[in-house]
């Protein structure tokens, strides 16, 4: 309802990637606390409601806490995230489709930052497909803060924003394969599938723009991915970006 008062335009592209049946890992970059909304709208033009690993904090408020659930989201405690793994697992060996945001958090930087190994070795245990998916245009729905000193902002009532969503081509991890490795190799994939949908005309700013929700690399003026660093928090276990732009 706040969307369609908002008049935001959702679309997707490369759905066909998603299959409309069995267990699939969805791995997808993070720009704003609202993407699963968007990548779970897109997953339904295939028919599949994407089960999110979400953090568990989101389980506190109890109404919300008792919607998660019952839409079967899975609650992730990154002090022991065990627990998620195992229902996550359990998940895809009903045959459903699961979505995590490896990254760990949302980036600042607006480039794909380190991400955690756990998509790799879910699919390399299970051989289920990784379909990387790359979402692009709710930071400007929710903006991030751009300093450590700054409060958190409130959403944008800006009417008329656009929300792509694209899905790239499934990609397969041998049962030998080295988590590290294949991590690295996601962390390509979704940076090429985000870059796509940065470039398109409808998405780049306006010329002399200082535009704090366009990636610095790109011509925008967010913090670089070395700035970013002290906004974001990522576990030793994250297998640090050798993908995307130089620091």
């Amino acid at each position: 309802m706040a969307l369609r008062a908002l008049q935001v335009t959702s679309r997707w592209s490369g759905e066909e990637h998603l299959p409309e049946h069995g267990p699939v890992l969805l791995a997808s970059n993070h720009v704003a606390f609202a993407d699963f909304l968007f990548v779970g709208q897109a997953a339904l033009a295939r028919g599949r409601h994407v089960r999110f690993l979400a953090r568990h904090d989101v389980w506190h408020a109890p109404l919300v806490g008792r919607a998660m659930t019952a839409m079967r989201h899975v609650p992730v405690d990154r002090r022991a995230p065990a627990a998620a793994y195992l229902r996550a697992r359990a998940l895809l060996r009903e045959g459903e489709a699961v979505g995590a945001f490896p990254e760990a958090g949302v980036s600042h930087s607006y480039t794909v930052r380190a991400l955690m190994p756990g998509v790799a070795a879910l699919a390399r245990e299970l051989d289920v497909p990784v379909v990387p998916v790359a979402v692009w245009g709710t930071q400007r729905l929710w903006p991030l803060r751009r300093e450590a000193h700054e409060p958190s902002p409130r959403p944008d009532l800006a009417r008329g924003r656009t929300v792509d969503v694209r899905f790239g081509a499934p990609l397969r991890v041998a049962p030998t394969a080295d988590l590290g490795t294949t991590t690295a190799g996601l962390g390509e994939r979704l940076t090429g599938l985000l870059e796509d949908l940065q470039r398109l005309p409808e998405h780049r700013p306006r010329p002399g723009e200082q535009a704090r929700w366009y990636p610095r690399h790109l011509g925008g003026t967010a913090p670089s991915r070395r700035d970013a660093r002290a906004l974001e928090e990522s576990p030793r276990s994250a297998v640090r970006p050798t993908w995307g732009p130089p620091d």
